[in-house]
């Protein structure tokens, strides 16, 4: 058991000052606002939010930051780079590399990560001795950096889509493929959760994925209870190869086959027609936003608020890890919203809190998360309210002036991950020098 008095903490009406949580089993068992800190307890300064998710990631992309940015390009010219990277990764530089990113995901207040893998296998597509080596490296790397880990196991079959059909995969891609649905749901089902890791599927794309796969991955995910997310409609030239080939847009696809419910998160969602739109909402179903990487890749601008009025839920990832700072990223759901409407205030305070906790914990499989209640998971972030940064600002308005630099202690499951900005694990930017490098040589 652990306790900690926070000087103020967002609960279900808004923040409270002195509130003492205790924990037990990686679960809190008493949220009391207006309380006295007891002898023991950790103190905890600021304004204390519940856990904030990082509901789309690929942790490998980090090692490209600040390395695509001096010859323009778009995404396409920037995945070149990616698969050049790709190409350099084994089981253990995957974990050394992972280890690090996810501890700087933590410090920046990330306290569960949905990790999109589909590097699974050697080069030219030869499994490891162990087919998922590359899949439980990533748990270890997740255990070491103090972050829980939903691993979403990617189905990736097909080069790519144009309108002709689906195109071979080339050799970096090789990687990424089990050969068919079927062998990648063996492999896959081999998995397992614990109180730390869960499991979830992922469609790369329709591009990567031929619609008569489509039904089988829904039939695995299902048989399991997994989450399912997708990549959808990121770029216009997939829309118009999926309409080209199939008649149909990428969400209506993913539809008629199975897989738009509750238990789907479609990334990115940025070009969507109004019908799609309507289908996500009717769906109950998560977009998961990646705003820093949507401007870094000049993307697009998705529609957030049509989404959640039509009843979709947000959520927001750090995906390529251009930025990583969830208050960015919450902040880019507003902010991107304004440019495109010209209208200020389209998302409250609270709807973005909850897409940063509640809802992103949701999406990747965690409905017990992202909020400080009783029986829900101890997951706890500090932020400082007198720095430069947050200094005169008001509780319920913190979201919009703080930085992942604010973020001074970090709790998941009780243990005391990030305590006064300094990670467990020890320099987190020496790591990530260390294990960039190793993957650069």
């Amino acid at each position: 058991m652990s306790a900690f008095w926070c000087e103020h903490a967002v609960l279900a009406g808004g923040p409270r000052r002195h509130v003492r949580v205790v924990t037990a089993g990686g679960r809190l068992t008493e949220v009391r606002p207006g309380a006295t800190a007891q002898p023991g307890d950790v103190v905890l300064r600021g304004l204390v939010l519940p856990g904030l998710a990082n509901a789309h990631s690929h942790v490998f992309h980090r090692a490209l930051r600040g390395r695509t940015q001096g010859d323009g390009g778009n995404f396409w010219t920037w995945r070149e780079g990616m698969y050049a990277l790709a190409d350099r990764l084994d089981p253990d530089s995957y974990r050394t590399l992972a280890t690090a990113v996810f501890a700087e995901m933590v410090l920046a207040g990330y306290t569960v990560v949905g990790e999109f893998h589909y590097l699974h296998h050697g080069p030219g597509g030869r499994p490891y001795d162990d087919p998922n080596a590359m899949g439980r490296a990533l748990a270890e790397a997740a255990q070491a950096a103090g972050i829980r880990l939903t691993l979403l196991d990617t189905l990736y079959l097909a080069g790519g889509l144009t309108g002709g059909g689906h195109r071979p995969l080339d050799a970096t891609q090789e990687r990424f493929s089990d050969g068919s649905a079927q062998a990648w749901g063996e492999r896959a089902s081999v998995l397992r959760a614990d109180d730390r890791c869960r499991v979830g599927a992922a469609v790369h794309s329709v591009r990567a994925v031929p619609a008569g796969d489509l039904a089988v991955l829904a039939e695995v995910a299902g048989g399991h209870g997994w989450p399912v997310h997708a990549h959808v409609s990121e770029q216009p030239g997939e829309n118009l190869a999926c309409q080209s080939f199939y008649g149909r847009t990428p969400v209506r696809l993913l539809a008629d086959e199975g897989l738009l419910t509750a238990a789907t998160s479609l990334v990115h969602a940025t070009h969507l027609e109004d019908e799609d739109v309507g289908l996500v909402g009717r769906a109950g179903a998560t977009a998961v936003l990646c705003p820093t990487t949507e401007r870094d890749l000049a993307d697009g601008i998705g529609p957030a608020r049509r989404l959640v009025d039509a009843g979709a839920r947000v959520a927001v990832g750090s995906d390529e890890h251009a930025v990583v700072d969830p208050f960015e990223e919450l902040r880019g759901v507003e902010m991107h919203e304004r440019l495109a409407t010209l209208e200020r205030g389209r998302f409250a305070p609270g709807e973005l809190l909850a897409a940063g906790a509640a809802d992103g914990y949701r999406s990747l499989g965690w409905p017990e998360g992202g909020r400080l209640v009783e029986g829900g998971l101890a997951d706890l972030v500090a932020v400082r309210t007198d720095s430069p940064r947050t200094a005169g600002c008001a509780l319920d308005q913190l979201l919009y002036a703080a930085t992942a630099a604010d973020v001074t202690d970090v709790v998941v499951g009780g243990e005391h991950v990030v305590a006064d900005g300094q990670h467990r694990v020890g320099d987190v930017g020496r790591l990530l020098a260390e294990a960039i490098s190793a993957v650069r040589r």
